[in-house]
C-alpha cells in the first residue's frame, strides 16, 4: 500500500484549544508513519491557519506558533483536494485525508466539517448534521426525547430572555426541575461554563456564567448517581464497549477537574451489574444512530441513585485523545490499542467517502 497524505488539524478558536493540542500530539506520537505522510496544521486562537514544520512535543507543549510555520488555508475548492500554502507563489499540497482533532466551538460543531465537505477531502469523525445537533445540547436533547432514549427533566431557553424574565423563568424551572439545577451554555465544549444552582440567587449566578458562553441556556434536573461513559465507533453498524465510570474528585465533572488538576479518576467496567453495563452499552448506540453519528463519539450517561435508571446525559463527537481521556482507554482495555484505533478511524473517514484501501 503507497502511503497517504494526511493533515493532522488541530488547536482551534475555542476554549478547547490546549485541549485539542494535547488530543493532536497523541495522534501525532501514534499515527503509522509508514502508512501516512502528516502535516501539521495548527489554528491560533484568533483563528489563522498554520502549516507547522516541527516535532508533535511542540504541538503538546504549545510551543509549535513559534517555530517553523507557514501560513496556509484548507482550500474549499474540490479540485484542489488539499491545502494551498500562502508563500509568495501559492502552493497546492494534495490531501487524501483529515483528523480534525479540534474540540469544542469552531470545531466539532459542524463548521469545519462543513468546509471539509465542500473541499471533497475525506475526514475522520462525525458530519455536519451530528457535529452541530451534538454541539447544541437543546438540539440533541429534543431529538433523543423523540427516539425515546431515556433522560433527565430539562429545559431550555434564549439567554436574552432569560435575563429579561428571571422570575417566570425561576419559577419554571423550580416547579419542573426542583432544586439544584445544572445550567450549561446550549453550545460549549468539556463543561465549560456549567454550574450548579441550589436557589434563585445561584441560578441567576449561573446562567450570567453560561450566557457569557452561548445566547442558548440548558436548565436540567439533578440526578444523583454514577456518571459512565461509552466509547461508540463506526459508521453505519456502529459498536460500543461497555462504559467506563467517572470518579469525580469535585461536586460535578468540571473541566479543571477533567485536564488541569488531575484528580478524578475512571474506572473500567464502571462498577454496575453486568445486566445495567449493556444496558447502557445498548443505549449507546441507540442515541448514536438517532444523532446520526459516523466515525467516533463518546456517551455519556447517568445512572441514577435508587432508581437505578439510565439516562443519556451527551454524546461527544470528538472526545479528547489525552493521557487520561476515557475514550482511547475504554477502546485499549477492550481490545483496541490507540495505534490500532487511529488506523481504524482513518479507515472509516476513507469508507464513508468511498476511498477505502483495498
Amino acid at each position: 500500500m503507497s502511503k497517504q497524505t494526511a493533515v493532522l488539524l488541530f488547536g482551534g478558536a475555542s476554549s478547547e484549544h490546549e485541549i485539542s493540542c494535547l488530543s493532536a500530539s497523541c495522534w501525532a506520537e501514534h499515527l503509522d508513519s509508514s502508512h501516512y505522510d502528516v502535516y501539521y496544521v495548527g489554528i491560533t486562537k484568533q483563528g489563522q491557519w498554520l502549516l507547522f514544520r516541527g516535532q508533535p512535543s511542540a504541538i503538546k507543549d504549545g510551543s509549535w506558533q513559534q517555530g517553523d510555520v507557514t501560513p496556509c488555508v484548507l482550500s474549499p475548492d474540490s479540485t484542489h483536494h488539499g491545502l494551498i500554502l500562502l508563500e509568495k507563489t501559492p502552493v497546492v499540497l494534495h490531501v487524501d485525508v483529515v483528523l480534525p482533532i479540534l474540540h469544542g466551538k469552531n470545531g466539532e460543531d459542524g463548521t469545519v466539517q462543513g468546509l471539509l465537505e465542500l473541499s471533497g477531502i475525506p475526514y475522520v469523525g462525525c458530519g455536519v448534521l451530528a457535529s452541530a445537533v451534538c454541539m447544541d445540547k437543546a438540539v440533541a436533547n429534543t431529538l433523543l426525547d423523540a427516539a425515546g432514549i431515556a433522560r433527565c427533566e430539562w429545559d431550555w431557553a434564549w439567554g436574552i430572555d432569560v435575563l429579561n424574565n428571571f422570575d417566570i423563568l425561576c419559577s419554571r424551572l423550580e416547579k419542573k426541575l426542583g432544586w439544584p439545577i445544572f445550567v450549561k451554555p446550549a453550545n460549549a465544549g468539556s463543561s465549560v461554563g456549567i454550574s450548579k444552582a441550589n436557589n434563585p440567587q445561584e441560578l441567576k449566578k449561573a446562567i450570567e456564567i453560561a450566557y457569557a458562553e452561548d445566547k442558548k441556556i440548558v436548565f436540567e434536573r439533578f440526578v444523583e448517581g454514577q456518571e459512565v461513559e461509552c466509547a461508540v465507533i463506526g459508521n453505519h453498524c456502529p459498536t460500543a464497549t461497555l462504559p467506563g465510570e467517572i470518579l469525580a474528585s469535585q461536586d460535578f465533572y468540571t473541566y479543571d477537574d477533567k485536564y488541569i488538576s488531575g484528580t478524578s479518576r475512571t474506572q473500567i467496567p464502571a462498577n454496575l451489574s453486568q445486566e445495567q453495563l449493556e444496558q447502557v452499552q445498548q443505549q449507546a448506540v441507540k442515541a448514536y444512530k438517532a444523532l446520526g453519528c459516523e466515525g467516533l463519539t463518546r456517551a455519556d450517561f447517568f445512572v441514577e441513585k435508587g432508581t437505578g435508571a439510565i439516562l443519556v446525559n451527551e454524546l461527544n463527537t470528538l472526545p479528547g485523545f489525552t493521557a487520561i481521556s476515557m475514550y482511547p482507554q475504554l477502546m485499549a482495555h477492550y481490545g483496541t490499542p490507540l495505534p490500532e484505533l487511529l488506523e481504524q478511524l482513518i479507515q472509516l473517514a476513507l469508507e464513508r467517502a468511498g476511498k477505502q484501501n483495498g
